[in-house]
């Protein structure tokens, strides 16, 4: 089969699995490497206060990416809805 109708045939099969599992196992253990190290070297100098308020930052932004990841939005939304409204 050539032509149009296998280029049709090969793109039902694409997806952006591969892409989002390379990203999750490859570059968010690094930014949180990096961003561990950051930290740390923060710490190192004295300013605990510093690395307090920004850690109170990162892990609002780490939640907010676990969210994003995994795909369980609509429903932590209604959970969080659920605790204002009762």
């Amino acid at each position: 089969m050539t032509g149009p109708a296998a280029q049709v045939l090969y793109a039902q099969g694409l997806s952006t699995n591969g892409l989002q599992g390379w990203i999750q196992g490859n570059v968010v253990p690094l930014v949180l490497l990096g961003i561990a190290i950051i930290l740390l070297w923060i710490g190192g100098r004295g300013d605990n206060a510093g690395v307090a308020r920004r850690g109170v930052g990162l892990l609002i932004g780490l939640v907010a990416l676990g969210i994003a990841v995994s795909g369980n939005g609509p429903q932590i939304g209604s959970f969080l809805a659920g605790l204002i409204t009762g």
